[in-house]
């Protein structure tokens, strides 16, 4: 078995000596243990050898820092008697000796420099050797750089696997022991000269000893459990994978994802030696497990990882004389090449019109200047129009083996990016399918990262979600956001993550949500003075896919933010009837909005609380039906009470006894006046495609005109004067076999009228419960026997659970299994 401990896992005494329990208490008969420098050592070893060269006096310094550093652990781990302690002193006196030669100089050397560099991974090798050995185990200390030879070639270090096996079979036939702790990182070139093999040499160099001492597996030791399906810091959801093929494991790998180097897996490849990725401080758990693709094989989802690489640029090559021409991309890449500019990306469209490629943005000047005079003579003639290069890109890449052959991977995949109105500026797919590739705009990779790790179902599809109005209907809709946001959690995939609560004059913010269970607690002691534009910029935050804004209030300052949030696409619901209702000129701007962004307008619960009632308009319009007219008792304040007016009560008394029940606002003037009602007409009005106002609309009030202008309390004082032309009316109904609703009414000509109207005792408005809502469409096919829509429309639990529907179909639209 062979094992490698990464900085993190040796950084100090505590965690070496975990290190030791580790390896002692595991049952393998053989152990090659192949270790990198004390966390933060190279770092400072490059840097002692940089302030020599340059004859700055403070290497001495940080020398002495380091050497303080490295006895004090070994003190603590063996003690200062130990002949490990006396070693390591003699090793930081050799050290200060070249280091002096290197101040001399005046110049680092490769040569010195590797030979410095190396020396963490020596210190740490001896130190855990000596560590096991004093805790009873069987151990050696191998040096690399007596066995391991290797040459730096163009695509990257080649060990030389011949004269490698013949240096380590002399080795182990005078020092082989049960466990083998080898010095990582450090190796000899063909000339016998000390060299590296660079930054995260040490987890090749555990490969290539496990190739060496035919190892059956090999375990990377680090501070994590294993393999994340994406980067924990911008997607906090992230699932760990307990398994990824060596492909997958590569692709990951080459596009940012903090696995393991491609060419730390070659050698493991090629012998077919599986690697598990596992945590030092959590040993039993199983962490994720790379190997060839029969053994890893996953069947829940088809994409094992989503990650990317920022820092880049795109550069463009575009011209119309590069159709049809062969050899313009031998050309580009030939150009790249020779100058030592790494690609990262490349996509060319089948007109060949343009050819791009990502490169890192530092290199992207000299792309440019290389390119340009690669092509000076087709730029000259015009046959070339530009060479450009665009920063600020990063690059996001979906692997998986089971991306291959399975239709629809791009579709969902583009479908999670526009949802979350990122632009994708160039895209690439090979042709094994493993990995789809897109350029995004650096500023939007955190937000397009979570969009596509939530479309694939690896994380759930997460809303950062605003609440304007915590009053009865927005109290109301927390109380249930907060019992059912469990649920669908975990049946939906669904986080309904609610970032900002805000009244008129206080608002409360947190970026990771806000727990429901107590919201009104810590409105009351965390809440700060309100901000529209910090409110909006926070639920609007950068780094996660879909912003969504509800407001509860009934205020028309909020409804006319509606236009600048959608153009921001950032989705509304409301039950707020000012939007749909107010000014044409404001409804437009708002419609106009969400057409333009895809943001969606949701406003069910402005006309009938939680009825479908919008909905059901919406459906006929769209199916190709014609609405003919459309007829309501809109108010369950007036539906109550000409349910109850039948003469043997003064209408005063039902109109005060509504009002100590709840059932009317405070001034009762505000039900009783039509007002409300012609709103949601003029909302289902709109929505038809009339381009109604609510002064167009006929609205015959109820209150006399000697009380419309008394304050609330004379008012209620002269109730009464309400009686006599109510039963007036009554009666007169009663004469003509009629009973009285108060409807709302809109004809095929779009002619709005708001009133009290006589109905037939068999008439559907005729039985309505009291408090409840009914709607009748008469359209083509309904002709004979109209659509009637009927149920409870008001109140704040009803009017919650209205505005949570539009939530929840937000949701499905974006992507969410609702």
């Amino acid at each position: 078995m062979a094992h490698k401990f990464g900085g993190s896992s040796l950084r100090d005494a505590d965690r070496i000596g975990h290190v030791a329990d580790v390896l002692l208490g595991r049952d393998e008969p053989r152990q090659v243990v192949v270790v990198s420098a004390m966390q933060g050592v190279t770092d400072a070893l490059i840097e002692l050898g940089q302030l020599a060269a340059d004859r700055s006096p403070a290497w001495r310094n940080r020398l002495g820092d380091l050497r303080t550093r490295h006895l004090d652990t070994s003190a603590a781990l063996l003690g200062a008697d130990h002949p490990h302690h006396a070693w390591l002193d003699e090793q930081f006196d050799m050290l200060a000796d070249v280091l002096h030669a290197l101040a001399v100089v005046g110049s680092p050397s490769p040569d010195t420099m590797a030979f410095v560099q190396g020396l963490g991974e020596v210190f740490c090798a001896h130190l855990l050797t000596a560590v096991l050995a004093h805790r009873g185990g069987d151990s050696r200390c191998l040096d690399a750089r007596e066995v391991l030879v290797v040459s730096h070639e163009e695509l990257g270090v080649a060990v030389e696997w011949a004269g490698s096996r013949e240096r380590l079979a002399r080795w182990r036939a005078d020092h082989d022991a049960p466990i083998v702790v080898a010095t990582g990182f450090v190796a000899r070139d063909r000339e016998d000269r000390v060299t590296t093999l660079g930054r995260n040499g040490s987890d090749y160099s555990c490969a290539i000893f496990a190739a060496l001492f035919d190892a059956g597996e090999i375990h990377i030791w680090t501070d994590v459990d294993g393999v994340l399906s994406a980067d924990p810091r911008v997607v906090p959801e992230a699932i760990l994978l307990d398994s990824l093929s060596y492909d997958e494991a590569c692709e990951l790998a080459y596009f940012g994802a903090k696995v393991i180097h491609p060419q730390t897996m070659a050698p493991a490849i090629a012998r077919g030696i599986p690697l598990t990725i596992r945590n030092t401080m959590r040993p039993e758990h199983p962490g994720t497990r790379i190997a060839d693709r029969t053994t890893a094989a996953r069947t829940d989802t088809p994409v094992a990882g989503i990650t990317t690489i920022g820092g880049m640029a795109i550069v463009n090559v575009e011209g119309a004389g590069m159709i049809g021409v062969p050899g313009t991309a031998e050309r580009v890449f030939g150009a790249l090449h020779h100058a030592g500019i790494s690609v990262v990306m490349i996509s060319q469209g089948s007109s060949e019109h343009s050819i791009c490629c990502v490169v890192d943005q530092q290199t992207a000047a000299h792309a440019v200047t290389v390119l340009e005079e690669a092509f000076a003579r087709e730029l000259g003639r015009g046959q070339i129009q530009a060479v450009a290069a665009t920063p600020g890109v990063s690059v996001l890449a979906a692997v998986g083996d089971g991306m291959a052959g399975t239709p629809g991977i791009a579709a969902r995949m583009f479908e999670a990016l526009g949802k979350s109105r990122i632009n994708i500026r160039a895209i690439a797919q090979g042709a094994s399918e493993r990995n789809i590739s897109v350029a995004v705009a650096e500023a939007d990779a955190a937000r397009a990262l979570r969009a596509v790790h939530a479309g694939f179902y690896l994380s759930a599809q997460t809303l950062s979600v605003g609440l304007v109005g915590p009053g009865q209907v927005g109290a109301a809709l927390l109380d249930q956001l907060a019992a059912a946001a469990a649920r669908l959690h975990e049946r939906t995939h669904l986080d309904l993550r609610v970032r900002g609560i805000a009244s008129s004059r206080r608002m409360l913010l947190c970026d990771r949500g806000i727990e429901l269970d107590n919201w009104r607690e810590r409105f009351t002691a965390e809440s700060v003075a309100f901000d529209a534009a910090a409110f909006t910029a926070h639920v609007h935050a950068a780094h996660l896919p879909h912003a969504l804004m509800i407001d509860c209030t009934a205020s028309p300052a909020v409804a006319d933010l509606y236009a600048g949030w959608l153009q921001a696409g950032v989705h509304v619901i409301t039950p707020n009837k000012h939007a749909g209702a107010g000014e044409f000129a404001r409804y437009a701007a708002i419609r106009s909005a969400a057409s333009a962004t895809g943001a969606r307008f949701r406003f069910e619960a402005t006309c009938g609380a939680g009825l479908p009632i919008l909905g059901t308009l919406q459906d006929l319009v769209d199916t190709g039906d014609e609405v003919l007219a459309i007829a309501g008792i809109l108010s369950g304040t007036l539906g109550y009470l000409f349910q109850r007016f039948d003469g043997s009560r003064p209408f005063s008394e039902l109109v005060a006894e509504a009002r100590a029940a709840g059932l009317t606002e405070p001034d009762p003037r505000e039900d009783l006046s039509g007002n409300d009602v012609a709103r949601k007409l003029v909302i289902l009005g709109r929505e038809l495609g009339r381009e109604l106002e609510l002064d167009d609309v006929q609205v015959e009030g109820l209150v006399p005109d000697a009380l419309r202008g008394v304050d609330q309390h004379t008012f209620l004082a002269r109730l009464a004067e309400l009686d006599a032309p109510m039963q007036q009316r009554l009666a007169a109904a009663a004469a003509r076999g009629k009973i009285l609703r108060y409807v709302a009414h809109l004809d095929r000509d779009g002619h709005p009228t708001v009133g009290l109207t006589e109905l037939d005792h068999d008439h559907a408005f005729a039985s309505v419960r009291p408090t409840d809502n009914v709607v009748q469409f008469t359209t083509r096919r309904y002709l004979d026997n109209p659509l009637v829509v009927q149920g409870p429309g008001a109140g704040p639990e009803v009017t919650a659970a209205g505005v949570f529907a539009d939530l929840l179909r937000v949701a499905a639209a974006l992507g969410a299994r609702v």
